[in-house]
């Protein structure tokens, strides 16, 4: 959640917060108060923020790493779910055999291949109906140091398989669908009445959708089902967001000034 904070809220307002801001803003979020110091102290370990003295008073700041992956992060939330339908009927595939001994490198390039969009037919045998992922998937390779055992195709179904198929082979989509009606059912009757309110909201809001980049694939629409409800979740995101976003910003411009003029 304090992630979620630093790329909502303290990214577009010059990347610095003072400590008690953070520790107020996790405050509402029922996070007590050891716990916010703890979270903030480990992303400082991580590299994503740093820390100014004054005085007593700890004012934190971006990173220049903190600050590209929380832009990265931004882009890709408020851009997933938002593209085209267009598709040509192309998968992109990717078949790369690990031998048992790199075991370590087979679970990295699941991992890595299903956070880009991939999903799996089998062991080794990775698709992605984006084309344009293609350069991802070399990317994986060659940092794993498989692509000399590895091939990068494109490739089209034909005879007996359908791409529908091969779709419901690769991803969980009964999985994935309902955590889009769940994601539905915790935010459609919210009507928070006051500022801080639509602080909380919006926090945990854009915090529930964030997983949803990472576990979809973006599927093109004429392979999801009709009554699909990630179009519905879809739609919810950016009302509520819409919705929250004034009165949040001016509940944490205010929280986060008025501790900027305390002694």
């Amino acid at each position: 959640m304090l992630l979620t904070i630093l790329g909502e809220f303290v990214l577009p307002h010059g990347g610095v917060v003072w400590t008690s801001t953070i520790v107020r803003s996790l405050g509402v979020l029922r996070v007590e108060e050891r716990n916010a110091r703890q979270a903030v102290s480990r992303l400082a370990d991580q590299g994503i923020v740093g820390v100014e003295k004054q005085g007593r008073r700890a004012r934190w700041h971006l990173t220049e790493h903190g600050h590209q992956m929380l832009t990265a992060g931004t882009e890709r939330i408020y851009r997933f779910g938002a593209g085209g339908d267009a598709w040509d009927g192309r998968w992109s595939v990717v078949l790369c055999s690990v031998p048992e001994e790199q075991r370590a490198q087979r679970h990295q390039l699941r991992t890595r291949l299903e956070f880009a969009g991939f999903g799996f037919l089998a062991p080794g045998v990775a698709i992605s109906p984006h084309v344009d992922r293609e350069h991802v998937a070399s990317d994986v390779l060659q940092a794993l140091r498989l692509a000399p055992a590895a091939v990068v195709l494109r490739a089209e179904t034909v005879g007996a398989v359908p791409d529908e198929d091969l779709l419901r082979r690769a991803w969980d989509l009964r999985s994935l669908g309902a955590g889009y009606d769940g994601f539905i059912a915790s935010f459609e009757r919210r009507a928070p009445a006051s500022d801080e309110a639509c602080f909380a909201d919006l926090v945990e809001l854009v915090h529930a959708w964030r997983r949803f980049p990472f576990v979809d694939p973006e599927i093109p629409a004429r392979l999801l089902p009709t009554a699909w409800p990630g179009r519905t979740a879809k739609a919810l995101f950016d009302a509520q967001h819409a919705a929250w976003a004034t009165g949040a910003n001016a509940w944490f411009e205010r929280i986060d000034g008025r501790y900027s003029t305390d002694p």
